[in-house]
């Protein structure tokens, strides 16, 4: 669930540079891409999310990040991955509610996130995604950041998560999410940035930089975890272009979100909560990184 999105916004028209792309990557890795899929998402912040630990939390080994990196085909290359949320901002509403300039206007600087019907805290989940994600690009060479890593008591604020990847000169951003939509709304989707300009945005730069690196990503997600797209956003693709999020809005260099499935959605819920699966949804996300690093 995005961040700086508090009310559920208004679709935009995903570009057709980004489902050309997808497209194309369909019919080369994947078989059933934009069919009729099983999928999720949602907005809105829930207050009452627990930060409690899934009940199958066996979190892959966390590389350090001083550590020396293998070389690899990924060597010389900086990702940023974006861990949707915090614990604890449920803690701090009075800070995360705080406005912050998102270019074209102004936003929340954090929400709270939402979790699934018992519990399992979309902070929580991210933290988990992100690190197994940090430790496959590592592996590759790639030198990797993350934008907090439960180390702060909320945040950071949507404003200070585009300008790390931003001041990092990332080659890649990632920010790692869940939604919290209606039951049966299943499956993923991927956030691409729309053409915005205003205030501090300026997307024109990464657009098509973003649209590729989104669209690879959708198609390894497909191949890798076995879940379809959306069956409620993006007409299929897995793909959704947005105006409104600061994250995106704010950043200079290629990023997207990723919605990983749906919270809220019981059978959606089941993968979310499975350390295998989230190990694969890690692994589809570093697959499609490496695929628009390496063009």
């Amino acid at each position: 669930m995005p961040y700086d999105d508090s009310v559920p916004p208004t679709r935009r028209a995903r570009p057709l540079l980004a489902a050309a792309a997808l497209a194309a990557l369909c019919l080369t890795t994947i078989t059933g891409c934009g069919g009729s899929p099983d999928t999720a998402e949602g907005k809105g912040a829930d207050a009452s999310a627990s930060p409690s630990t899934s009940p199958s939390a066996s979190a892959a080994p966390e590389a350090s990040p001083t550590a020396s990196l293998p070389q690899g085909p990924l060597t010389g290359r900086t990702v940023v991955i974006d861990p949707g949320h915090n614990p604890r901002n449920r803690e701090h509403t009075e800070e995360i509610n705080e406005q912050v300039d998102i270019g074209t206007g102004r936003k929340e600087c954090d929400t709270t996130g939402t979790s699934t019907d018992d519990g399992y805290a979309e902070a929580r989940f991210t933290l988990d995604v992100s690190h197994r994600l940090r430790e496959l690009l590592q592996a590759q060479g790639a030198r990797v950041l993350l934008t907090h890593d439960d180390d702060r008591p909320f945040g950071p604020c949507i404003d200070e998560r585009a300008r790390i990847g931003n001041e990092a000169k990332a080659d890649a951003v990632v920010s790692v999410h869940a939604d919290g939509s209606a039951v049966g709304n299943r499956g993923f989707h991927v956030i691409l940035p729309a053409a915005v300009k205003g205030g501090g945005a300026d997307t024109s730069k990464i657009v098509k930089s973003s649209a590729d690196l989104g669209a690879r990503i959708a198609g390894h997600f497909v191949r890798t975890t076995g879940s379809a797209p959306s069956n409620y956003i993006g007409g299929g693709t897995g793909l959704d272009t947005r105006d409104d999020l600061g994250g995106l809005n704010l950043s200079t260099v290629p990023k997207v979100f990723v919605e990983c499935g749906n919270m809220r959605d019981p059978k959606d819920a089941a993968l979310l909560t499975d350390a295998r699966w989230r190990q694969k949804a890690a692994q589809g996300m570093a697959d499609g990184i490496a695929a628009h690093l390496k063009g």
